[in-house]
């Protein structure tokens, strides 16, 4: 744990999704789903698939975070584009509680996501 955590600090983006996953689960450590969100959202905004798909999936749940649909759609649509396998099925699967017009913000909010390299979305 202390050099993974070691290595999430210095900005290894696959050591903060794993911590991401280890504070989601409580994997020896007390589950706290906004420690996941936090280290999700930093592997996110490096590109890294996985932590999008995953931050994606905790603002669907409200896990960390308040529950947004929109938020969700944009991330799982960012970690689809960026390879992830699963982020466009749980995408869409989500989007049929959505409006047209929420889809249609959560689009926007992707493309200016990407314009900022993921940074501050």
């Amino acid at each position: 744990m202390k050099w993974l955590r070691l290595a999430a600090k210095q900005g290894y983006a696959k050591a903060q999704y794993n911590l991401g996953l280890i504070y989601n689960i409580g994997q020896g450590v007390l589950q706290d789903y906004k420690t996941a969100v936090r280290w999700y959202r930093k592997a996110a905004e490096q590109g890294y698939a996985s932590g999008q798909y995953n931050l994606g999936s905790m603002y669907v749940k409200g896990w960390g975070v308040i529950q947004d649909n929109v938020y969700a759609h944009m991330w799982l649509n960012i970690s689809a584009s960026n390879g992830h396998a699963g982020a466009l099925k749980y995408r869409d699967f989500m989007a049929k509680e959505m409006t047209a017009a929420d889809i249609s913000k959560a689009q926007s909010l992707a493309r200016a996501c990407a314009k900022k390299k993921f940074k501050g979305c």
